[in-house]
């Protein structure tokens, strides 16, 4: 979804879509973004654009999770988190936690690759959200990061290390930089960016929590402090929930704009863009006076086509585009190239079909921010019975439509659902013949995420089942998704089920 716009102004979110956890940086005349992508694969999304409005999607820093067999199945909330991406001596670097393992730093000679593997800076539970800054006044590098308490019992607070110039290792214990437990109203510190600016060290950090929280920005004159606060964004009289967590960027002419995200329930994490100046006072202004704005001037920087990141695929060759994410690190053959068009996914046989929050076969893309319409055409290519195809809305509960194969060897339309409590899905309607075993599948998906489902089976397009209300994961959207899935115990192979012309259009 692109973002609503004039020649003259922009309309955030300007990514209305789940982009969690944005970084930004600018690199001569082009603007580059990364994101969380939590157990998707592949991770670390790749965002260019030129004017800071307009973004596509140019790739993924992070081919598979690692360690490989932790993240055989889905982890929906675990892996990467709270990316900053940087560039220094002519490279691209990323860095996340893991709240499992620890902090990650891969690098790279041009945006689009190729990336190293990922290098363990530092292990250890709970290590979050860390930012490099390497010092060009001094030569020093450093490394800011923050604390899950869910992992280390730890949180609020930020620690800082000296770091090697290389980034393969840290030069001290850490210390304790920030400790936001001593700022009087403060809770839930973390995502920190690391910047030097007017003879400042500059920490840009969120706190408060995702849908209720606020900006700060924190100064110091030595890197280990200590620092002064200031919240420079909040909500105020706006309906922008918790804006907060993001980077700041530099225009070519010098202007300054801050990326930051808005916490939108089932649509997760979407995008803002806020202008930004220096005050009298040396602190940072963000927005309008410290208020997100909704409508703004667009950046001094030529202009750009409207452009969004693709949704849309018709799967040529059997290959699908860059918005599509497995749910954990795929197995070999899961989605087949062949001469035609259209995505060929093998009946995956799994234990777990009664269950699709459970597989990692699933391969997904973000649900849209706008009301939407999506539409895919599928054919079931099995003769096996129980092997079933379709088109989901997942999340913590979930529902999906598509077809199956029936115990007499028919081929019926079938849709069920699953509760965020259930254990295993349940019909969300009757099962009807689909006598060609083709379907087209519809979903329209309402504002609130309410998502209504049709089925074409080539009487007419009819509903099925009530109103489905998308949720998200704790941390991530919902997200649409194609699969294709057979019972576990069955002989040799179960089929495919053969998708094409997925659409998504605004309703």
């Amino acid at each position: 979804m692109t973002a609503q716009q004039t020649d003259l102004t922009y309309r955030n979110p300007i990514l209305d879509a789940d982009w969690s956890d944005p970084d930004v940086i600018r690199v001569g005349d082009d603007f580059y973004l990364t994101a969380s992508s939590f157990g998707r694969v592949p991770g670390l999304p790749l965002l260019h654009s030129r004017d800071l409005v307009n973004w596509t999607l140019v790739g993924h820093a992070l081919d598979r999770l690692e360690p490989a067999d932790a993240f055989a199945t889905p982890r929906h909330d675990c892996g990467v988190w709270a990316p900053s991406l940087r560039h220094h001596d002519d490279r691209f670097w990323i860095f996340w936690g893991d709240p499992d393992q620890g902090i990650y730093q891969i690098n790279a000679p041009e945006i689009r690759g190729p990336w190293t593997r990922p290098h363990l800076l530092k292990a250890g539970k709970g290590l979050i959200d860390p930012c490099p800054l390497w010092d060009d006044e001094t030569g020093e590098a450093y490394l800011v990061h923050a604390w899950a308490r869910s992992r280390s019992g730890i949180k609020n607070r930020l620690t800082g290390h000296r770091m090697h110039p290389d980034a393969t290792s840290l030069l001290d214990e850490g210390k304790v930089i920030v400790d936001a437990d001593r700022i009087p109203g403060w809770f839930t510190l973390e995502g920190p960016k690391l910047y030097r600016h007017d003879g400042w060290f500059w920490i840009l950090a969120p706190a408060g929590g995702v849908e209720t929280g606020w900006q700060g920005a924190f100064r110091s004159r030595g890197f280990f402090g200590p620092y002064e606060e200031k919240v420079v964004l909040e909500q105020k009289d706006t309906d922008v929930n918790g804006p907060h967590q993001g980077g700041w960027v530099r225009t070519p002419s010098g202007e300054d704009w801050f990326v930051h995200f808005q916490q939108r329930g089932a649509y997760g994490r979407v995008v803002h863009l806020q202008p930004m100046r220096w005050g009298a006072d040396g602190w940072p202004v963000l927005g309008d006076d410290g208020a997100p704005v909704a409508v703004h001037e667009r950046p001094d920087l030529p202009p750009q086509p409207p452009a969004a990141p693709a949704t849309d695929d018709d799967f040529p060759g059997g290959r699908y585009g860059r918005q599509w994410q497995w749910t954990a690190n795929p197995g070999d053959g899961w989605a087949t190239q062949h001469s035609g068009d259209g995505l060929r996914l093998t009946c995956v046989r799994s234990a777990d079909a009664h269950d699709l929050r459970r597989l990692p076969s699933v391969l997904t893309q973000r649900l849209p921010g706008r009301p939407a319409v999506v539409e895919v055409e599928l054919r079931l290519d099995s003769e096996e019975p129980g092997a079933r195809a379709g088109l989901a809305v997942l999340g913590d509960a979930f529902s999906w439509i598509g077809l199956q194969r029936a115990a007499d060897g028919t081929v019926q339309l079938v849709h069920r659902f699953a509760e965020g409590v259930a254990e295993q899905e349940r019909d969300a309607d009757h099962p009807r013949p689909a006598p060609e075993g083709r379907a087209l599948l519809r979903i329209e998906i309402g504002s609130g995420a309410r998502c209504r489902f049709f089925h074409d089976v080539g009487d007419g397009p009819r509903s099925s089942g009530q109103v489905f209300a998308a949720t998200p994961w704790r941390w991530v959207g919902a997200l649409l998704g194609l699969f294709a899935l057979a019972p576990e115990d069955g002989p040799g192979h179960a089929g495919a089920g053969l998708f094409t012309h997925f659409r998504i259009t605004a309703m």
